[in-house]
């Protein structure tokens, strides 16, 4: 625990003008931000006497170990740049909504060629028109089933389109009228582009044109006697009317506004938002969060509107948002919303009538989203705390091991040699840590030395993020001009959801500590996370006794002693810690061991799925990926020359110099490089046994890889 005055500004050093601050703890993190109209009177609140400080803000300002801000032109300019830096640092003692990416929306594809209409989650794509969002994903094609009668939009994926055109024959609702086909050329692309339009000016509140159409050409054929027509045209109008009853008009006068309402208690709080649009609720969404400061209702309102609205523009954002309560002060926010939509937007508090009614079932929902929310978020935070305090009293800890990081090693017969790290902290997946290594001290299986040389690899990171921030410093990593010695081979690849990097790390055989030059270009100054800046409480290890003192000798080698080590067998689920010669045996319905065993099959899954990626990235290899300057586009003209590898290995220099835009000193290499590489074995036809004459036409990452042998074959000999 930090003393405030230790990092406390000194008097006058902080202006008096509008900017946004950053708490920092011990390892540079960021964990609060906060924007000010006065950096000086607001910075002055947290360096108070401790006892008059709310209880969570003390904990803040007693978990960080510096301050810093930057100063603004106006409150605007803060308001925004607060937003960015809640979304980059992910502060943990700021007000964070549940992320609401996985709401579903209605879209329409309105880029493509073939509009199609589809349910869509996640990041908001250019070139789509998005309705919604929607509570479920069934409500979206019940909608979609209705209009598709009136509205015959493309539906298929991009493969079934293309299938059907290759054929010449549509789908399924080609054939029962819930699609124009373009597929196979019924309507061309404007008609139906057309279609898409209508869909989507039906979909947004411009209902009333296409009724009277419809009811029109009904009159039409029935005076004609085209009675047969006059019914389809007949259904085409209910099914329109139904698919409009199932958002009834709230408000009568076609408003377009968003709802927002709170519901809140000491510790947590509700945001339920109504979308209206055109008087008809189109959408409804919610989050709950954990108040983890102290805050007004008009904060979590101002909060909500930038989760809401930090990534929106233009028509996006509504004209009218009605709250229960408004930031202080409302100028900024309303400007900031006015910039986002390039409009005016009216931000208030329903008074009366309709919108008034409306905001009180909104608040409603609040309520009950919040009740619903305690009942689930009691047991799982009892739950949680109780596994980790069983976990403690286990393995004898000092405190509950709030962060745990579990390490596993995936092979396929002594191939492809990879491991897993995964983090879990306060009991919950934190998948932004997550990291992969490769194998690549040493050749062949050995789980054991496996084992060593990714504990070392990660606990060297950690000690040289500690070293840079000045928290540790070894004489024996500095050389006689008492620079640090670099290890250029010490590097890591991406976490769960980055993109990988094939690295390697050179254990380093002087036994002494170098860290990466390549580390030193990191931005952590500016409080990005860092590769493996932060230590467990516990490491878990997928394995035995084995397993468990690498692990252990790999923390002695770096004199790290307040790491503690366990290992999870998998056989009888049993708890193995260093220098023990019996394992520590949990209950079956223990809540620990529960834990534990989440821990290590979520590592085993991550070691696995990226074990696989480089199996198949290898068996996508060719000899001629070896060519200097062979490209993808010759490499697929050698084949479309040739056929297949076997034919263009037989083939002489002459006959590859034929193949254009082959030379004749690449067409040598070409000879050397399939000369020099042993032939594939024969393909096998899996399910008759017969032996494929042609070998597959591997030809590198571009073109498609024979299979040889079922997944699960192939799977077989994997750990």
């Amino acid at each position: 625990m930090a003393d405030p005055s230790s990092y406390r500004p000194r008097p006058g050093q902080i202006p008096d003008s509008p900017g946004v601050y950053r708490f920092r703890d011990e390892h540079r993190r960021v964990i609060y931000v906060g924007k000010a109209k006065s950096l000086r009177q607001r910075l002055a609140n947290y360096f108070q006497d401790l006892a008059n400080l709310h209880p969570r803000t003390r904990t803040m300002v007693t978990t960080a170990a510096s301050v810093e801000w930057t100063v603004v032109s106006t409150e605007v300019e803060a308001l925004q740049l607060e937003y960015s830096w809640i979304k980059e640092y992910d502060p943990r003692f700021n007000v964070k909504y549940r992320d609401d990416k996985s709401y579903p929306y209605l879209a329409v594809t309105m880029g493509e060629q073939f509009p199609r209409v589809q349910v869509m989650r996640g990041h908001k794509k250019k070139g789509v028109r998005y309705f919604g969002p929607y509570a479920h994903a069934w409500a979206i094609r019940d909608t979609v089933d209705l209009l598709l009668r009136v509205f015959p939009v493309r539906t298929c994926s991009a493969g079934v389109f293309k299938n059907a055109a290759r054929t010449g024959r549509p789908c399924l609702l080609g054939y029962i009228g819930k699609c124009s086909a373009p597929c196979v050329e019924r309507v061309s692309d404007e008609e139906h582009r057309e279609l898409a339009e209508e869909f989507c000016d039906f979909m947004a509140g411009r209902t009333g044109t296409y009724l009277r159409r419809l009811e029109r050409q009904m009159a039409e054929a029935a005076e004609e006697m085209e009675y047969e027509r006059a019914a389809r045209l007949r259904d085409d109008i209910e099914a329109l009317k139904k698919a409009m009853e199932k958002n009834a008009v709230v408000l009568a006068d076609a408003t377009d506004a968003d709802l927002i309402a709170v519901a809140e208690d000491e510790l947590e709080a509700a945001v339920q938002i109504f979308h209206v649009r055109g008087g008809r609720v189109r959408g409804q969404r919610g989050w709950v969060t954990d108040k983890v400061e102290e805050i007004t209702t008009g904060a979590l309102v101002e909060h909500a509107l930038q989760q809401l609205y930090g990534e929106e523009t233009g028509d996006s954002v509504p004209r009218e948002v009605l709250v229960p309560a408004l930031p202080d002060p409302v100028e900024p926010v309303q400007q900031w919303l006015t910039g986002r939509r390039g409009s005016g937007v009216s931000l208030r508090i329903p008074q009366r009538g309709d919108k008034k009614a409306l905001m009180e079932t909104v608040a409603r929902n609040a309520q009950q989203a919040l009740a619903l929310h305690k009942t689930k978020r009691a047991s799982d935070l009892t739950t949680r705390s109780r596994a980790l305090e069983e976990i403690a009293d286990a393995l004898d800890l000092d405190s509950a091991p709030l962060r745990i990081e579990c390490y596993d090693i995936s092979h396929l017969q002594g191939d492809d040699v990879v491991a897993s790290m995964v983090v879990f902290e306060d009991g919950l997946q934190r998948k932004s840590e997550y990291r992969r290594f490769q194998i690549k001290g040493f050749a062949g299986q050995d789980d054991v030395r496996s084992m060593h040389e990714v504990i070392t690899r990660r606990f060297r990171r950690y000690l040289a993020e500690k070293e840079k921030t000045g928290e540790w410093v070894d004489e024996d990593t500095r050389d006689a001009s008492g620079t640090d010695t670099p290890d250029a081979s010490e590097t890591d690849t991406r976490d769960a959801s980055g993109t990988e990097r094939d690295t390697q790390d050179t254990p380093d055989t002087s036994g002494k500590y170098t860290p990466d030059a390549s580390e030193n270009g990191l931005k952590d100054d500016e409080g990005r996370p860092r590769k493996f800046a932060y230590p467990p409480q516990l490491v878990v290890v997928d394995g035995g006794q084995p397993q468990v003192a690498a692990a252990k000798r790999a923390l002695d080698e770096l004199g790290i002693d307040d790491i503690a080590v366990c290992g999870l067998a998998k056989r009888l689920e049993e708890v193995w810690l260093p220098d023990d010669d019996d394992p520590v045996v949990l209950p079956r319905t223990s809540e620990g061991l529960y834990l534990l065993q989440r821990v290590r099959d979520e590592a085993h899954r991550f070691a696995i799925t990226y074990q696989r990626a480089k199996r198949a990235k290898r068996f996508r290899s060719s000899p001629l990926d070896d060519v200097p300057g062979l490209g993808e586009a010759r490499k697929q003209a050698l084949l479309k020359h040739f056929g297949s590898l076997k034919k263009l290995r037989s083939a002489t220099i002459d006959q590859i110099c034929e193949v254009p835009g082959i030379g004749r000193k690449t067409a040598e290499a070409i000879a050397v490089a399939l000369a020099q590489a042993a032939p594939a074995a024969p393909a096998v036809n899996t399910a008759t046994g017969e032996i494929m004459e042609e070998e597959p036409d591997i030809m590198g990452s571009g073109g498609e890889p024979a299979t040889i042998g079922s997944p699960d074959e192939r799977r077989g000999q994997e750990t």
